[in-house]
């Protein structure tokens, strides 16, 4: 897509302060996207970028947002704030930790679709990409990975299921829902040992999400291109 074409579409981002958020802000905007890009936190002040204040985990942050947006139309809506959490295994697990990672992760995504579902509508694209992991997967999550993130592989379970289950209502009104494996990134979640650049990461999953129509809603896709097993 070029950005002539772009030019008048307009994605919001969560978690878009640091790591993958802000390097698709930043490659959206320079391809001609108006970006709105949700962080926690003050607010500064950007050129060609929108920044609004989110806290993803209140519910309360997701409704101001929305009633903040009323009119504006959205093309693309990509869920990507998310949380860790403990990755000691069982034996360190706590109940607050758990759901805290659960409302971030899975909770607050379907919030937000919800609270945008009048701006999506009135888009052109109409897309709401959820930044999953292949942790989630019950097929590979964990093939060739046993650390001990509890929370983190059953939040990202939950909200292939949480796709699944929006593409199946959305589709009436032509939005697509897509869950993304954005690969193993070098971010801050990611860690030292992490194998796939921030840049790298984000150019796929855009190319993914620009080739999207209503004939991949539902769909498990990973930033290579691959498909990912549920």
């Amino acid at each position: 897509m070029t950005s002539s074409t772009a030019r008048h579409r307009t994605v919001l981002i969560t978690g878009a302060s640091r790591g993958l958020g802000a390097e698709l802000a930043r490659i959206y905007a320079e391809d001609g996207w108006r970006v709105i890009a949700c962080q926690r936190g003050a607010v500064p002040a950007e050129g060609v970028v929108d920044r609004l204040p989110l806290d993803v985990a209140d519910p309360a942050s997701i409704d101001a947002l929305g009633q903040a947006l009323q009119g504006v139309a959205i093309d693309l809506l990509i869920n990507n704030a998310a949380v860790r959490g403990d990755t000691g295994g069982l034996d360190t697990l706590k109940p607050d930790g758990f759901l805290d990672v659960m409302r971030v992760n899975t909770l607050a995504p379907l919030l937000l679709t919800r609270a945008l579902h009048s701006n999506l509508k009135a888009g052109e694209r109409r897309i709401v990409a959820n930044i999953s992991s292949r942790a989630g997967s019950l097929a590979e999550g964990t093939l060739d990975d046993d650390e001990g993130d509890y929370a983190y592989r059953c939040s990202k379970a939950a909200l292939n299921m949480a796709t699944v289950k929006l593409a199946q209502d959305l589709r009436g009104d032509g939005i697509s829902v897509l869950s993304l494996h954005p690969g193993w990134v070098q971010t801050d979640m990611g860690g030292s040992d992490a194998v796939v650049s921030v840049a790298s990461s984000a150019a796929g999953l855009k190319a993914i999400i620009d080739r999207a129509d209503l004939a991949d809603s539902g769909s498990f896709r990973a930033f290579d291109g691959r498909q990912v097993s549920w």
